[in-house]
């Protein structure tokens, strides 16, 4: 089942894209919550319009409750913010805000996933190429949200490979936070598979053990959230 963003009633100007299959892994409540989360990253989901929970509810084929569960979970999580009998906004970023959010996620994830090299198994290495290449796909068919799902999936479970669970957990918050409006000008220039591509090239530096060339890469590839990818919606 295949949803298109509406807010109150009405498209999203210019998205034109299907954005969330629920695919029966998790509770109603998660499988909505994870679905706005998505569209939020992807900033399909923007600043100043109110999204209604009933209208919501109807793309998803759920009852409102389901739906209004999730916008409790994204309050709490500070993505949205409720509008009393009306529905949900989220909350959009200052440049500070993406600066520090860009300068937090270079300071906690070079150094582990430097130090992943040497270290990560053959098996480990088959995963995060799977992963590597899930992304590539996504971004080939121009699915920003299937590109978010993996690009997520493959950079934690990199960061899971340092052991430190509460720093994923921190990293996982970060990047629900930042807003990739830039997606759909990828999309459009046909940029988004040369990005995606970055991630198999990680991969073949860690098989390398290419500790200097990974940092590099890691850096560049984080500063795209500051950069193109967190460009202010037109």
């Amino acid at each position: 089942m295949t949803v298109d963003w509406q807010a109150g009633g009405a498209g999203v100007a210019g998205s034109g894209l299907a954005l969330v299959a629920l695919q029966g892994r998790l509770s109603l409540r998660e499988e909505v919550a994870q679905a706005l989360r998505a569209a939020i990253v992807a900033g399909q989901i923007r600043p100043g319009t109110i999204y209604s929970a009933p209208t919501l509810a109807t793309q998803f084929g759920v009852s409102p409750t389901p739906v209004r569960e999730a916008i409790l979970d994204l309050a709490k999580e500070g993505l949205i913010t409720i509008v009393k009998n009306k529905g949900f906004r989220i909350k959009s970023l200052s440049d500070r805000e993406l600066d520090e959010i860009t300068e937090i996620r270079e300071l906690l994830e070079i150094p582990v996933v430097a130090d992943q090299v040497g270290r990560l198994g053959e098996e480990q290495l088959r995963e995060l190429r799977t992963l590597a290449e899930a992304v590539v796909t996504a971004a080939s068919r121009s699915d920003i949200v299937a590109y978010i799902e993996a690009d997520s999936a493959f950079h934690l479970t990199l960061l899971r490979a340092g052991g430190n669970l509460r720093l994923v957990e921190t990293v996982a918050d970060l990047r629900n936070r930042t807003r990739l409006y830039g997606l759909d000008g990828l999309v459009k220039n046909g940029q988004l598979v040369g990005s995606a591509a970055e991630h198999v090239q990680l991969v073949d530096l860690l098989e390398a053990k290419d500790r200097p060339a990974v940092v590099e890469l890691m850096r560049r590839h984080l500063q795209h959230v500051r950069g193109i990818w967190a460009a202010r919606p037109e």
